[in-house]
């Protein structure tokens, strides 16, 4: 797979506008209705110039995945991991539900079973968020808020599931109050009383 322009430091010098044309694209049309010809077309690149840096659609999407602003997140340093957790859950949300990025979220993740390179894309896509979030546990470790054995991947896993299976299957809002107690349920467990006797 090819990797991102911009994360290589080799790519087209429009880079960052092949992405965003590729990403408005799918978000209105989906992933049928996005060609490497419409992507020329809205970014002003000559489509020769497409194919030299990504052979195929799904190489150009798995950049803009990864590269695109829209998609960007802010790491927080709040001071707690609960504090972290809830400014990352809370733009989890915002990409999830935002005009302009909730069609493109839904795209790919209709797409991805049958398309091996787009789910490949995914991957990616999600091994740089963990990437990128890493600090958040750590710090968490080293102020003794988290065991140092503790899963970074399980917590994300548990903590934005929640959150797409929420919007997207159950089709319910990610209210603040929703995500405060995924949060919550993440970190402390669901409380469970023990059995009397």
């Amino acid at each position: 797979m090819t990797f991102p322009a911009r994360r290589t430091g080799a790519g087209p010098r429009r880079a960052d506008e092949i992405y965003a044309a590729a990403l408005e694209l799918l978000a209105a049309q989906g992933y049928d209705g996005l060609t490497m010809e419409a992507v020329a077309q809205r970014s002003g690149v000559n489509k020769t110039t497409l194919y030299r840096w990504w052979p195929a659609k799904d190489d150009l999407l798995a950049a803009a995945l990864t590269a695109a602003d829209v998609l960007a997140i802010t790491i927080p340093d709040t001071g707690t991991l609960r504090g972290d957790l809830l400014a990352v859950a809370g733009d989890i949300a915002r990409l999830l539900t935002g005009p302009a990025t909730a069609p493109i979220a839904t795209a790919v993740l209709a797409a991805a079973p049958s398309r091996p390179r787009l789910a490949a894309a995914g991957h990616s896509f999600f091994a740089d968020r963990l990437g990128r979030e890493q600090p958040i546990f750590t710090r968490a470790i080293e102020r003794g808020e988290l065991s140092a054995d503790a899963d970074p991947a399980a917590l994300m896993d548990m903590l934005a599931g929640a959150l797409w299976f929420r919007l997207i299957f159950r089709d319910e809002p990610l209210t603040a109050a929703y995500v405060e107690s995924t949060v919550d349920t993440v970190l402390h467990g669901a409380g469970i009383s023990s059995p009397m006797g």
